[in-house]
């Protein structure tokens, strides 16, 4: 699920009852004297992350599970409302009574506060030259940290996984690849494996997320796993996504205005506008501020579903367009509409795995998933709103697809609103698709860039915490280069097609399929190898294991033989078609070069004709 991506703090946001956790079974065994731990320590042992996630699981089940407190107090809205005062009052309290966070160079957590004065007497008080001395954060005060940016509900991760941006304009175009039969089986074997890939990042979050060791990122979870090879290489390559993600959404805008200029501005200059408009915008750097914008999405985007399946029940494909990119096609005597069951003739198997990936690109929202659990009140329901969405996005991708494929035959065009011929419903999809996409292109570019200053700029250049007056200048630099080489990209490569089959292969199929399977072997084997004589000890944090080494990795596989068979088998199954993908991804773009002027880099010609 390619999810659209916002805040969701405050989506379905209640007041928070975790207001002090004295009396509530917290005691120094619980939670040992260790303030703020780095959450990438390798020292920490795999059992201290499973200690504290179930003693979390079951703070939160108390709070909020059925016949907590919670469910009898107030609604949503009501709860939200009051939230919203509570929180402006405490604003106007700041400057007068809110403590200081600092970090030592220590890398000790202090609260600093204002340290009352007075005279001999004791009987004054003055509020001039107030000193500030240090005090350490005790454990609750951490934990309570910890929860205060959970507040998000199962509902509000269905709403931001359901609002889409790319993946239903591609789906017509790819069973148009792959025909009907086809089709309809892989993009229903894909949607299935692409939840149970979502399931297995729901069960290890819940297991290794905790209060004193919370997951932020999809990192995170490779870190616990493998340690800190597998969460570099994970950031990597997420932020690479992002990147392709920008690239990707400045072509498909680029080519609306192309559209809506008739092809009379240069098409470099088309691209030019979005890549301005990225680069001023995108220094945001709060996404709360993009929250209602994107929001939104999903409307237009349903809107411009519905609008184009009317009019293509009406009207004619666009065939200038598709002889823009088709150069030996007659547009003045073309072929019949053909809609085949099978796979269609005179395809390769290059075309058949470019619809492939096209299926892959709508289910790409398991990226952000454990940013999304990140957010959550009750993580423990996040399967709740995986499952909704998933059938959601399964039936209007399937019925969306299906639809433009049997209207338009092989002439569906990716993006499909781009494909009508009629110019008013042209400008009409371009604009409302204009203004989603550059949406979604910022927020990208946000979490890319964030995922890039925080991962490889804090961890290996060393830069300043982005909250910082350092950090906020190398921002602001950082965003105009960041779009202006998405741009370099997209230009140089302007073809969307290839572009969803390189990100859906090099990106979104491992964070999807390759990823989840080989993680949650890497989880069970460390978890399951655990013996019943061995021992963990939270005060000290040491572990007495009875062995270690490839004795131990064999137990914990035999453990669930099957299921980490069937994970096997599903990883190896996920890395050829990876391979397959980025072959594919390749040769079209090759070919596009030698076949079509207008698909080459640096021209003024638009790949819309």
């Amino acid at each position: 699920m390619a999810s659209g991506v916002g805040s969701i703090a405050g989506i379905g946001a209640a007041a928070d009852p975790r207001l002090s956790l004295s009396g509530q079974g917290i005691d120094q065994t619980t939670y040992p004297q260790r303030l703020l731990e780095k959450l990438h320590d390798p020292s920490i042992p795999f059992e201290e992350y499973l200690h504290f996630a179930k003693i979390t699981r079951a703070e939160e089940d108390r709070l909020y599970g059925p016949g907590s407190d919670y469910q009898a107090t107030d609604g949503p809205a009501t709860a939200f409302i009051k939230e919203k005062i509570l929180r402006k009052r405490a604003q106007r309290r700041t400057s007068i009574e809110q403590p200081r966070l600092s970090i030592s160079a220590q890398g000790e957590a202090q609260i600093a506060r204002p340290a009352e004065s007075g005279n001999e007497s004791g009987n004054e008080k003055t509020t001039q030259d107030r000193k500030f001395e240090p005090m350490i954060i005790s454990d609750d005060e951490w934990v309570q940290a910890s929860r205060a940016a959970r507040t998000a509900t199962w509902s509000a991760v269905f709403y931001l996984i359901t609002t889409d941006i790319l993946g239903p304009f591609s789906t017509g175009y790819a069973f148009s690849q792959m025909g009907l039969g086809p089709g309809v089986a892989l993009f229903t074997v894909f949607g299935a494996l692409g939840g149970y890939s979502g399931y297995q990042l729901w069960r290890m979050y819940l297991q290794l997320d905790s209060d004193r060791y919370p997951m932020k990122g999809y990192g995170d979870i490779g870190f616990r796993v493998y340690g800190s090879w597998f969460r570099h290489t994970v950031n990597s390559l997420q932020s690479f996504q992002f990147f392709l993600n920008v690239a990707l959404i400045i072509l498909t805008s680029g080519q609306s205005i192309s559209q809506l200029s008739k092809g009379n501005l240069c098409f470099i200059v088309c691209m030019a506008v979005c890549t301005i408009f990225g680069c001023i915008v995108g220094q945001i750097r709060t996404l709360q501020r993009f929250g209602w914008l994107a929001s939104w999405a999903v409307f237009l985007n349903l809107f411009i579903i519905f609008a184009t399946m009317g009019v293509m029940a009406h009207s004619p494909p666009n065939y200038k367009l598709y002889a823009a990119s088709n150069p030996d096609f007659n547009i003045n005597n073309p072929d019949p509409i053909q809609v085949s069951g099978a796979a269609p003739s005179g395809l390769s198997i290059v075309d058949n795995v470019n619809g492939l990936m096209n299926a892959v690109f709508s289910f790409g929202g398991a990226t952000l998933f454990v940013e999304l659990m990140s957010e959550m009140r009750r993580p423990m329901d996040f399967w709740k709103g995986l499952v909704c969405a998933d059938i959601l996005i399964y039936l209007c991708y399937m019925v969306y697809g299906l639809y433009t494929y049997c209207m338009q035959g092989q002439y569906a065009y990716n993006v499909s609103y781009q494909g009508v011929s009629p110019y008013s419903w042209q400008t009409v999809g371009n604009i409302l698709g204009l203004i989603t996409g550059l949406i979604a292109a910022v927020l990208y570019g946000n979490i890319g860039i964030k995922v890039l200053y925080n991962n490889l700029g804090r961890d290996l250049l060393k830069f300043p915490r982005l909250e910082s007056k350092g950090g906020k200048w190398i921002f602001v630099f950082f965003v105009p280069i960041y779009w202006i080489l998405a741009w370099v990209a997209a230009q140089s490569v302007p073809q969307i097609n290839s572009w969803i089959v390189l990100v859906g292969a090099g990106c979104i199929l491992q964070f999807t399929y390759t990823f989840p399977p080989f993680m949650m072997m890497g989880f069970k084997i460390q978890r399951d190898a655990i013996l019943p004589q061995e021992t963990y000890d939270p005060a000290t944090g040491q572990v007495q294991r009875v062995d270690s080494g490839v004795k131990r990795w064999i137990r914990g596989f035999k453990k669930e033989l099957w299921w980490n068979l069937f994970d096997l088998v599903y990883y190896l199954g996920s890395c050829v078609t990876c391979i397959l993908g980025l072959y594919a991804a390749f040769t079209t773009m090759v070919d596009a070069y030698k076949s079509s002027p207008n698909l080459s880099a640096w021209r003024c010609e638009s790949p819309t004709g």
